[in-house]
């Protein structure tokens, strides 16, 4: 059975929102606390990779036994706190197989669409989940190809580009999940920078 790493990105300042999301309280709980609580369902280890306001989201939310990672890269997109992550996976003490890749900011991932994509976890595994035929996430991540990913991760991209040049197994996680992020408040106009 391979070991399975839950790996929570949170790091970003959420400009269009016009707060860091991991800080935005969603149905009674934060969006981070959410999101590690759903990874500690199906993974073990969890990261969870903080940057805008680390201290604070640190303090103030329940991360549940998780890993804190800081991204002092925050500002430079998602790919820099997607490598912050694996660089903390390489050196982790025991073996991890695979990342398994979530976003804070989809409030409507759940254990199934997790464990669904989980279930391909190997070390030269390339899998992500997809709604009604478009991908999203999670993305499973083999330990094979970290480096790679981690090489070819820039600005908010993160593994797209790795993704598209390499076989993946394409997860159908319809029904399974929410994938819709929240990018505005709900009901309200974006912020401005």
């Amino acid at each position: 059975m391979s070991t399975v790493a839950g790996m929570v990105l949170a790091a970003g300042g959420g400009r269009r929102y016009g707060m860091p999301k991991a800080l935005v309280e969603y149905e009674g709980s934060l969006l981070v606390e959410r999101a590690v609580r759903t990874a500690r369902a199906v993974c073990d280890p969890v990261l969870v990779v903080l940057g805008a306001r680390a201290v604070d989201v640190w303090r103030t939310a329940d991360l549940d036994g998780a890993t804190v990672l800081a991204n002092r890269d925050w500002e430079t997109g998602m790919a820099s706190s997607l490598r912050t992550g694996l660089d903390g996976l390489r050196g982790w003490p025991g073996a991890v197989d695979a990342a398994l890749v979530t976003l804070v900011d989809m409030p409507g991932m759940t254990p199934a669409a997790l464990r669904a994509v989980a279930t391909h976890a190997a070390p030269d595994a390339l899998a992500v989940a997809t709604y009604g035929g478009v991908r999203g996430h999670p993305v499973l991540l083999g330990r094979e190809h970290w480096a790679g990913v981690a090489a070819t991760a820039t600005g908010d991209e993160g593994a797209r580009r790795y993704l598209a040049a390499h076989a993946v197994t394409e997860v159908d996680c319809t029904g399974l999940a929410d994938p819709v992020d929240l990018d505005v408040p709900p009901g309200g106009v974006a912020s401005a920078p």
